[in-house]
């Protein structure tokens, strides 16, 4: 059975039934069909009422839900011949952030984005999508890489934030993280992001700082986590609701705000709830976004998204 969240209790509760459904009647004559077409039914009216009128907190924990679609998920299927590339050519090679070279539908890409992994041994070897100075060095290696052989830049944010540990500050981590977003915005060649999962601070917008950027439906993209932002504001944790609403994190918010340029509708119930569907809406939602810029050349494609960055908060972005 799926992973459910809190507030999807009731209809864990039916899902429930239908198995249980399943199980008596296997090996029976008993024809179940037309009670489980009703109770899948209810289930379906249930979870569009339920996902229709998610809070920012909700949405925050779907985006943060242990089956969502990760970087490698989307790879394997969008990006053919893919090549991973590694190391930042000074430290080391931080599995936080993945990269390499590959076709997407036919066109030649750099792809660079946050890995979670999916299971208790690749959260922990990827480090929760958590990366060090040397993740963002990487990403900078790779976008320049692009930058030079005239490759478009697909990049997948899926982060908390970066990794606030004593060595990683100690190697650099705000320099590493200005100088990703700084490399964002100085490149020739198309940048186009997608928020998958959680879009956490400066660890995100060091791969985000894009001509074009997508949200998933249920993914969250903010300054700081809502528990962060309670613990500062109240000293308490427990208001991270109350945060959540405040910090304007949902796609919708943000899209109102001319901060994102485009949402893509999520599978009923969540990404996790049909990955191959999700993967297929954001490969077509970036073979769109990536067409709008064959015939640009890159004076243009930098003045663009450098003019993007520049008018938010002054403005010049319709609400």
């Amino acid at each position: 059975m799926a992973n459910f969240l809190d507030f999807e209790k009731p209809i864990a509760e039916l899902e429930g039934k239908i198995a249980e459904l399943r199980h008596l009647a296997h090996g029976d004559e008993v024809n179940i069909a037309e009670e489980v077409s009703k109770l899948q039914a209810k289930v379906e009216r249930l979870t569009k009422q339920t996902y229709a009128k998610l809070t920012a907190w909700q949405k925050t924990l779907v985006a943060r839900h242990d089956e969502r679609p990760r970087f490698s998920d989307y790879v394997t299927g969008l990006v053919t011949d893919f090549v991973p590339l590694a190391g930042d050519r000074a430290f080391a090679d931080d599995k936080a952030i993945m990269g390499g070279l590959g076709r997407f539908r036919g066109r030649p890409v750099a792809v660079i984005g946050h890995e979670k992994g999916n299971d208790t041994a690749s959260r922990v070897r990827h480090n929760f999508g958590m990366a060090k100075p040397e993740g963002y060095r990487k990403a900078i290696r790779l976008m320049e890489l692009a930058d030079r052989f005239k490759l478009p830049v697909v990049t997948l944010v899926d982060t908390p934030g970066a990794y606030p540990g004593i060595d990683a500050e100690a190697r650099g981590q705000a320099e590493a993280i200005a100088r990703g977003i700084e490399t964002c915005l100085r490149i020739g060649v198309p940048l186009v992001s997608a928020i998958i999962g959680e879009g956490g601070s400066g660890g995100a917008i060091a791969l985000a700082a894009g001509n074009h950027i997508i949200m998933l439906e249920h993914s969250v993209y903010s300054v700081i986590s809502p528990e962060g932002c309670a613990s500062i504001l109240w000293r308490d944790a427990k208001q991270r609701e109350i945060a959540a609403e405040a910090l304007k994190l949902t796609a919708a918010d943000l899209k109102g705000l001319g901060i994102i340029d485009e949402i893509v509708p999520e599978p009923l119930g969540g990404a996790h709830r049909g990955k191959a569907e999700m993967v297929e809406r954001l490969g077509d939602s970036l073979a769109a976004a990536l067409a709008r810029f064959d015939n640009m050349d890159g004076e243009t494609v930098r003045r663009e998204r450098r003019d993007k960055f520049l008018a938010m908060g002054r403005g010049g972005l319709t609400p």
